[in-house]
């Protein structure tokens, strides 16, 4: 049945969309936003397939709403295929240009000028073209799927909790030799901190690649920490700082629900909620924006958090850290063994 095989490539998909060659890829081509957008949606749909699968026998729109989620999840493993190909094709040029003798000529021109062709111009132009065509029938998913009255399956919400829980998992094993590193930032994360504001932020900045979400990880799944605060949350952000679906991944990481808001107001009534005079700790991996009015605007509804609340930030940008007034700054050194 079409919503069965609907659920499934569903779970596909997302396990996908956590490839870290295929999300640095993104980041390259500046689509990495769109593709959390998916990563966050995707989920919000599966949930309600189970009701869905029940309604369509007797309503003859639901049925058309399952019929085409089943054709845009195969539209959406193609796009997922054909980045991962040429993802896997950017990381063997590499390798492939670094073993040649011309290997020090190349590095001298970047890589973005050695694939500037019409050709590759005409790709990125239909790449572009089918990622928004994606996105906004995702978006029209989602407000038909409100229309509709579809409800959120228990089971289904569970699942996607857990899959929220394994996005910030790590294997200790690669964090070795990083103890003083972790030992310090445990002492951020739960000593008492004197001060006037109940949220403390904490960010950790370093180059790319050197570790911060790893370490993140590992402080995440601390059982200090976990007995420590009473809500925990993990949200990637990237590049793009998208106030309303920031709040919204905040909220379904804090609740694992998947509701729906009219606009932001109604968000962050029920995110405020939700943290109101608990102490939480959430993550904010990978942060670019420098924007301080959208920092400002999302943190609105986090500063009602019991004393001791934290949240972390990994950035490569000190100014990052500065613009999201960040209470202790934790520089990340390069790791040698």
């Amino acid at each position: 049945m079409a919503e069965i095989a609907a659920t499934a490539v569903i779970t596909v998909l997302c396990e996908k969309l956590i490839s870290g060659d295929l999300m640095k890829l993104a980041r390259s081509k500046g689509i990495d936003s769109q593709l959390n957008k998916w990563k966050n949606t995707l989920p919000m749909i599966q949930a309600v397939i189970a009701d869905a699968s029940q309604k369509q026998i007797k309503q003859r729109a639901v049925q058309l709403w399952v019929n085409n989620l089943q054709d845009l999840t195969y539209d959406i493993d193609d796009v997922l295929d054909d980045l991962a190909t040429e993802a896997l094709q950017s990381k063997l040029n590499q390798e492939a240009h670094a073993s040649t003798s011309t290997s020090k000529v190349l590095k001298i021109i970047p890589t973005c000028c050695t694939n500037f062709t019409p050709r590759s111009i005409k790709y990125g132009q239909k790449m572009s073209s089918r990622l928004d065509e994606i996105t906004t029938k995702l978006d029209d998913l989602i407000v038909l799927k409100n229309s509709l009255g579809l409800n959120v399956n228990v089971e289904s919400s569970n699942m996607i909790e857990r899959r929220l829980e394994e996005n910030s998992l790590v294997d200790e094993s690669k964090v070795l030799g990083r103890e003083g590193d972790k030992e310090a930032l445990l002492g951020k994360l739960l000593g008492n901190e004197e001060g006037h504001q109940n949220v403390s932020i904490v960010s950790i900045v370093g180059m790319g690649g050197i570790g911060k979400t790893t370490l993140a990880k590992v402080l995440y799944n601390e059982e200090k920490v976990k007995d420590h605060f009473e809500v925990r949350a993990w949200v990637c952000v990237s590049e793009e700082l998208d106030v309303f679906n920031i709040s919204k991944a905040i909220f379904q990481a804090a609740t694992g629900k998947n509701e729906s808001f009219a606009n932001l107001d109604l968000l962050h009534v029920a995110l405020k909620e939700k943290l109101s005079k608990k102490r939480f700790m959430l993550v904010l991996d990978d942060v670019w924006n420098e924007d301080h009015s959208k920092w400002e605007l999302l943190q609105s509804p986090l500063l009602v958090g019991a004393p001791g609340s934290r949240i972390i930030a990994t950035t490569r940008s000190t100014n990052v850290a500065s613009v999201m007034d960040s209470q202790q700054t934790y520089p990340l050194g390069r790791f040698v063994k």
